[in-house]
């Protein structure tokens, strides 16, 4: 599957944004997907997650309460709707599939992971 994340800008501290990954190739219902982010200087973290089912959704501490992850299958569409946003949120924003069908509980690891988009930047001002 290939991925396209898009979505990202300059912000204001305390605003909301929406964040897409438009996929193509493979069966687009197979995948769990995730969002992961990337500050300069940091590792790669994980953001959010939901399975290829549709029927669980996990959150990073940090963003749990604030972030909802959703897709829809029809359009081959991963979302992330952020609100209230932080300074501390600023970084490039991935979106990445596990192989077909995965469950893997390391949903958190990039490691699972077996494919990315090329990332989009969220800038957060104070």
């Amino acid at each position: 599957v290939q991925l396209q994340a898009s979505g990202g800008g300059l912000v204001q501290t305390g605003v909301s944004l929406r964040l897409s990954c438009a996929a193509s190739g493979g069966t687009f219902t197979s995948y769990s997907l995730s969002w992961f982010r990337q500050a300069p200087g940091r590792d790669r973290e994980f953001v959010a997650a939901i399975r290829w089912s549709g029927a669980n959704t996990y959150y990073a501490a940090s963003v749990k309460g604030r972030f909802t992850i959703s897709r829809d299958n029809a359009k081959k569409m991963l979302y992330l709707d952020m609100s209230t946003l932080k300074p501390e949120d600023t970084a490039v924003y991935y979106c990445a599939a596990q192989p077909p069908f995965s469950s893997d509980p390391a949903y958190s690891s990039p490691a699972t992971y077996s494919s990315w988009g090329q990332g989009t930047q969220v800038t957060v001002s104070s």
